[in-house]
């Protein structure tokens, strides 16, 4: 049975999906700022992506019978000094939810709530993706430095992703 703690713990990382989805779009309009548009398609799929991931713990609350919560958000950084810089910040922020992840998984097994902790290891699996996909990014972005070709290329990459939300 999903106690109090865990359920307050999932509606709150829930909310922070929300967030992320703010927090990729917020960089998809610098990114269309500058002209970026490949770019700026990474971080719109990339926003997309976190809806969902906030939706399946949404319908996981209400699925156990609990209720959903949801609250408001602070406002996402807007700004930034390059790509590179967007790049760095989104990793470091995808760290913060792989650590958020962790936790809740932790609370999960403390509690032996096995529901939980079977639907979070879709999540945990899902952040190894997530931070491999920006740390290779960031390793082409420091390689491409100003090969205005290489940049080219990896802007032109970028623009054909698009998300598929996964079945299962």
């Amino acid at each position: 049975m999903l106690s109090e703690n865990l359920l307050a713990k999932l509606n709150e990382q829930m909310n922070y999906e929300f967030y992320s989805s703010q927090v990729y779009l917020a960089m998809a309009g610098y990114c269309s700022s500058e002209s970026f548009d490949g770019f700026a398609n990474f971080f719109i799929v990339q926003a997309e992506e976190e809806k969902f991931h906030a939706m399946k713990i949404f319908h996981f609350i209400n699925t156990l019978g609990k209720r959903a919560h949801v609250s408001g958000m602070e406002d996402p950084q807007n700004q930034y000094t390059s790509l590179l810089d967007a790049f760095e910040h989104a990793f470091a922020h995808e760290q913060t939810v792989t650590k958020r992840i962790y936790e809740l998984s932790d609370i999960a097994w403390n509690e032996r709530e096995h529901a939980t902790i079977n639907f979070l290891k879709w999540f945990i699996d899902e952040q190894v993706e997530e931070e491999a996909t920006f740390d290779s990014i960031i390793q082409k972005l420091r390689r491409i430095d100003n090969d205005s070709n290489a940049f080219y290329m990896l802007d032109a990459q970028l623009a054909q992703r698009s998300f598929t939300p996964p079945t299962e």
